[in-house]
């Protein structure tokens, strides 16, 4: 059986999860929202006579809700088989993306459309396939995650072009549909079929059961990789668009361009600056 293989097998089940992650990934809120937004944010803007701060703030509110859902969904994930998360996100996220397409000349349509994305958000991204894609590998564990996570990178290269063309010749709002369309169509299928994980007999005694949130909490280095990970988030969320809620109104003053090194700037400054208090030297 595919499940009694060695993991440095081709055939072992282990990397049909992990593709499997990495589609989901490609269709996720990780990848669909965050590298489409941008492409969004100019025909919403026209459409409805908004100013690009008032659109790119729908993104705040996505981006905050995420944060605020991501600690629950994190304990589901912990105890609840990830299939029976993961698929009902999928389903619910991409409905509410193709539900753009019904948007009417009212802020609070979109931001209320762009809370439900950021309630199911982490459910469909790169956090809900980690657990199950975990459990299969233990030499190879580190090339598994990076499938997982070359479905976003793939996404950034895909989808934007993609969103454009769509978007120059159905329109944004059946541009809405087809991309909502192919979350549920090709992601919620992989995910059903492939997303597991290794049953506990087949997993080997190398896997530990870890540290209390307690002690985590404590921990410098949970600490270092939260700034860390707020910095990455801050200039990569600065630069695509040209941000929520406070980036909004800095590139109505400076300029796009300069918000976008204003971004840049505060992300690796803020990594710089934990990167020497925890001692690692430069290079």
């Amino acid at each position: 059986m595919a499940d009694s293989l060695p993991e440095t097998r081709i055939g072992y089940a282990g990397w049909r999860v992990a593709g499997a992650a990495s589609v989901g990934v490609f269709v996720s809120f990780a990848s669909l929202l965050v590298y489409t937004f941008g492409v969004l944010l100019k025909p919403l803007a026209e459409e409805f006579a908004w100013s690009r701060e008032s659109v790119s703030a729908a993104f705040g509110v996505a981006a905050i809700t995420v944060a605020v859902c991501s600690p629950p969904l994190g304990y589901l994930f912990d105890r609840v088989s990830p299939t029976r998360i993961i698929v009902p996100c999928l389903i619910v996220f991409g409905a509410a993306f193709a539900s753009l397409s019904l948007l009417t000349p009212h802020l609070w349509h979109l931001y209320a459309v762009f809370f439900v994305l950021g309630v199911v958000g982490n459910g469909t991204a790169q956090m809900a396939y980690t657990r199950a894609v975990s459990s299969w590998f233990e030499r190879r564990r580190g090339a598994a995650l990076a499938i997982v996570m070359s479905g976003g990178a793939l996404g950034a290269v895909v989808l934007p072009p993609a969103a454009e063309a769509l978007i120059q010749s159905i329109g944004w709002r059946q541009a809405c549909v087809v991309l909502g369309a192919l979350v549920i169509v090709v992601g919620v299928p992989v995910v059903a079929r492939f997303i597991r994980e290794r049953p506990v007999d087949h997993r080997t005694d190398a896997i530990l059961d870890g540290v209390t949130v307690g002690e985590g909490l404590t921990s410098s280095v949970f600490w270092i990789l939260v700034i860390v990970l707020f910095a990455q988030s801050i200039a990569q969320n600065g630069a695509l668009t040209a941000g929520s809620f406070g980036w909004g109104v800095l590139g109505g003053q400076i300029g796009l361009s300069d918000t976008l090194l204003v971004a840049a700037g505060i992300g690796l400054a803020l990594a710089f600056m934990v990167r020497t208090k925890a001692g690692v030297p430069p290079g």
